[in-house]
């Protein structure tokens, strides 16, 4: 105790610069996270709505109508969005780690306007994901959308237009737009990893014959390995709480993407916002949260073993 008072007075003006931001960090976060808790326990719904937080105190009713009560509405199609989203992150996570690789290995060479491409490359991170949203919907219309048209009248991929906003295809309708609008991230910190691995490594490699699959394999993969940690982390997490593009995709957030659109953060959003059900919702999204609480922790787990054997 007394070596923490020590250190207390001797940092007391670092301290105390950091306390508007621990306080902003609490009114912002903390504080809506710990609201949100105890909404979870109680019935809040469109006729206790005026009641707010003095809502009636229900206990754990709300979480066993999320993941047990088989007839609770919240509770039709949750399956579906956590299947959904679970593919989704997934695919989304690989995809962009691969596109962006690819592409950062492509302009991590030396040619003429390479610093125009690389900017040209990150457009697509420019682009608001509402406006993703919107331009991909337009894209992805059945009969006069540019991927249709693109597929069966120019390249005769498909016999018919298939339908892309209903059905399975769905989830390829979401998956695609945000790995176009993500990669340019992905590439931004392979590309600036991989000009910190030193030129020598390389040249000791050709003098030994090594090609350059063999380099990319022993020296620049395993050097990222920090690199591919952050990314699959932030992935991750970006990816289960992925909201925009789907929002914006169906109906401007009116309608309802189908069994094979639904990520879990807009079934809580339809559920919660359009059924009135805030409490449930707030479950839900309790869950949500203490489930990437153990993914993040599982990954910190692996990330410190890879540490220690690099």
């Amino acid at each position: 105790m007394k070596e923490l008072v020590r250190q207390f007075k001797k940092y007391r003006i670092a301290y105390l610069f950091l306390l508007p931001t621990v306080l902003a960090m609490m009114i912002m976060h903390i504080a809506p996270i710990v609201q949100g808790i105890y909404m979870a326990f109680l019935e809040f719904n469109q006729y206790t709505i005026n009641q707010y937080l003095s809502a009636p105190f229900i206990g754990f009713e709300n979480f066993y109508n999320v993941l047990l009560n088989a007839n609770s509405p919240i509770r039709l199609g949750i399956l579906e969005a956590t299947r959904n989203t679970i593919i989704y992150a997934i695919i989304v996570t690989l995809g962009t780690l691969t596109l962006g690789m690819i592409v950062a290995l492509m302009v991590n060479r030396q040619f003429f306007g390479k610093g125009f491409v690389r900017t040209l490359f990150l457009f697509p991170w420019v682009v608001p994901t509402f406006v993703t949203g919107i331009l991909w919907m337009f894209m992805w219309q059945q009969g006069s959308g540019i991927i249709n048209i693109i597929l069966v009248d120019i390249l005769h991929i498909f016999p018919t237009k298939p339908s892309w906003l209903t059905g399975t295809n769905t989830l390829w309708a979401i998956i695609i737009p945000t790995v176009w609008r993500y990669w340019p991230f992905s590439m931004l910190l392979l590309l600036a990893g991989m000009q910190s691995i030193p030129e020598e490594l390389y040249e000791a490699a050709s003098i030994d014959g090594a090609s350059p699959w063999k380099k990319f394999w022993r020296i620049t993969f395993p050097l990222l390995t920090p690199v591919w940690g952050i990314l699959i982390l932030f992935g991750m997490i970006y990816n289960v709480y992925s909201f925009n593009i789907v929002f914006m995709m169906f109906g401007f957030g009116a309608g309802f993407p189908g069994e094979w659109g639904d990520l879990l953060m807009t079934n809580i959003f339809r559920n919660s916002f359009m059924q009135w059900n805030f409490g449930a919702g707030a479950a839900a999204s309790v869950v949500l949260m203490l489930c990437m609480i153990v993914l993040v922790n599982i990954w910190f787990y692996f990330y410190r073993r890879a540490e220690k054997r690099m």
